[in-house]
């Protein structure tokens, strides 16, 4: 490199400082890694999947869900508030499933005739069910549950006994940033 200075000084001082924007450059680079490092999500236990309890189900929705109240919730949330939300989404599929079973068994004596036509009225109640619940869990994780760290969602599932489809309701932990660790 031919630099043309009238003192040398000055280009070891030049030098010098090219020298300090590139460690400082390498340094602002390492603790961007570091943050993310740091900023990563801790590992979330397994999510807890309460299974339908009822006697009756229509294309994998229980006509109840279990309101025993799992020990892996324990310290999470309390018990009776487990027990409230469940009992409601238990309220909206005995006000709903009824019409449904009704429906069903109307379109399966009909079936022949209409060629399956008559099977799409279930299909759609079934459907505004689902919706529905999917309503009442995120009103009830936007009240309550994403403040202690839940997400309550309705998610299909394969069962465990057979190779049927059942919908269960899924309680997800959100993971936990930390965030009051310094930069």
């Amino acid at each position: 490199m031919s630099v043309l200075l009238p003192n040398m000084a000055d280009f070891d001082t030049i030098y010098e400082l090219e020298e300090e924007e590139e460690e400082e450059e390498q340094e602002e680079s390492e603790p961007v890694v570091r943050s993310q490092e740091l900023l990563r999500p801790r590992d979330a236990p397994d999510p807890v999947a309460v299974r339908g309890a009822g006697h009756i189900t229509v294309f994998g929705l229980s006509n109840k869900f279990d309101t025993e109240f799992p020990s892996v919730l324990t310290g999470k949330v309390a018990p009776e508030e487990f027990k409230t939300s469940i009992s409601r989404v238990n309220a909206c599929l005995r006000k709903n499933l009824p019409i449904n079973v009704k429906w069903l068994l109307c379109g399966c004596l009909c079936c022949c005739c209409t060629l399956g036509c008559s099977l799409w009225p279930v299909v759609c109640l079934n459907k505004r069910t689902r919706r529905s619940i999917q309503k009442l869990l995120e009103w009830e994780n936007n009240r309550l549950y994403h403040k202690l760290g839940l997400d309550w969602k309705l998610s299909k599932r394969k069962c465990e006994t057979s190779n049927m489809m059942e919908y269960v309701i899924l309680i997800e932990f959100l993971p936990k940033y930390p965030i009051f660790r310094p930069d």
